[in-house]
């Protein structure tokens, strides 16, 4: 049987849907679902205002944290007054952090953190993120100048996880981040780096797919092979009975 992959998606009204009939909405990019589904997973919606996130973890067999709006500064001892914040989403940071942490803490299954997800991966271990990367750096490459999406050069270190699921060492896939991550938490090591000194992906020390990219693999997968490969690596993994660290 296929292995379903749980997508996690963003809570009601975080995106704006033009509807005449409804006004709640949970959303996903469908490039999350093409990618998964081109892997050979079966892809699955996860709305995050599960009760129990348990729930998830005997649904599927693999996990995209997907990315979306900024992680409530309050659960990084950062800056919740900080003027570039983008509006949080308080019930799907509890559901991912939860996610995050029982994915971490059993080592079972694998999953992939887009973005956002890398974040919070980093934040579930204690570590911290720059509120606005241009306000902590002086510079921001990691969107284009209309705020939106922007190709960058990462450079993937060749000992890394990511690198053989990968196969490539200086990708550029897209990106359109704000913010990044500041200080690295323990148990996480950096696989990838910008040009300008930012992490852009960390994966969990001695796991074969806990792996996360602060760019979205999802917007280029369909013509990249080197981005389409995290999904197919995830789902490899995930058709796997158990995993092993």
């Amino acid at each position: 049987m296929r292995p379903i992959i749980g997508i996690t998606t963003h809570a009601p009204n975080d995106q704006i849907v033009q509807d005449a009939l409804y006004d709640r909405h949970y959303t996903s990019p469908a490039l999350y679902v093409d990618a998964v589904r081109r892997a050979g997973g079966v892809p699955v919606l996860l709305p995050p205002d599960a009760a129990d996130v348990t729930e998830w973890l005997d649904l599927a067999e693999g996990f995209v944290i997907s990315g979306g709006t900024d992680i409530a500064p309050t659960l990084y001892d950062g800056d919740p007054d900080h003027p570039s914040l983008f509006p949080p989403s308080p019930k799907r940071d509890q559901a991912e952090l939860d996610l995050t942490r029982a994915l971490i803490e059993q080592r079972r299954k694998p999953a992939l953190f887009v973005c956002r997800g890398m974040q919070m991966m980093n934040v579930a271990l204690g570590g911290t993120l720059h509120e606005d990367i241009k306000g902590a750096i002086g510079q921001d490459i990691h969107r284009g100048t209309d705020g939106l999406w922007t190709q960058q050069e990462v450079q993937v270190d060749e000992s890394s996880n990511l690198y053989r699921v990968m196969q490539a060492q200086t990708p550029a896939p897209y990106s359109g981040h704000h913010q990044g991550i500041k200080d690295v938490a323990e148990g996480l090591t950096v696989a990838a780096t910008a040009a300008d000194g930012i992490v852009e992906a960390l994966e969990v020390t001695d796991h074969p797919y806990l792996i996360g990219v602060q760019w979205h693999p999802e917007m280029s997968a369909e013509t990249e092979p080197s981005q389409q490969r995290l999904f197919d690596g995830l789902v490899a993994v995930a058709s796997q009975s158990e995993v092993t660290s």
